[in-house]
């Protein structure tokens, strides 16, 4: 029943993402960055570190495709994994506690590979539907590239709020 029903959600939540297809997951607030921030593997493109923390990175649809090291494959939505298919892992909570980091692992059937999107667009560990995926407050940093500069953010799993909402509510989209 959890399956077809985040299956509906998403559908609702998300009704021109075809299943199946290669998406980012941005943050709606854009905070200081027009281009937006999207859930990212440290590194570059091709070249992103599987043993890094994964953090909130402009965008970079913008350049015309989704980067493969911000490349969700849609389809894996349904079994609650956020999985990156050019790196073949899944996105992976550190704990099931406030303010625990977020990192990429081979994909398996764990308690903390698994989320799902609420019906405000949030992200949650499924094993604690109180934490919600958050981009950090505070300023940006800069990255190393892009024109205008890249600019980056941490992730954690904090407490679902309203103070933080602009920091926890999510969308998916597909490049075309």
């Amino acid at each position: 029943m959890r399956k077809l029903t985040l299956h509906f959600c998403l559908l609702f939540l998300f009704p021109n993402v075809v299943s199946g297809e290669i998406v980012e997951i941005y943050l709606l607030n854009q905070i200081d960055d027009n281009r937006g921030f999207c859930i990212d593997m440290r590194g570059h493109k091709s070249k992103a570190k599987t043993t890094k923390e994964l953090q909130a990175h402009t965008c970079y649809s913008y350049q015309g495709e989704v980067a493969v090291d911000q490349g969700f494959g849609s389809l894996k939505f349904s079994e609650n994994q956020f999985y990156l298919p050019a790196f073949n892992v899944c996105m992976e909570a550190v704990s099931l506690t406030v303010s625990g980091s977020l990192k990429v692992r081979k994909c398996q059937i764990g308690q903390l590979q698994k989320f799902e999107w609420d019906n405000e667009g949030r992200i949650n560990i499924v094993n604690n539907l109180k934490l919600c995926l958050t981009v950090s407050q505070g300023a940006s940093r800069q990255g190393r590239g892009g024109s205008p500069v890249h600019l980056i953010r941490n992730l954690s799993m904090e407490l679902c709020s309203d103070v933080l909402k602009p920091f926890q509510v999510w969308g998916i989209r597909q490049i075309e």
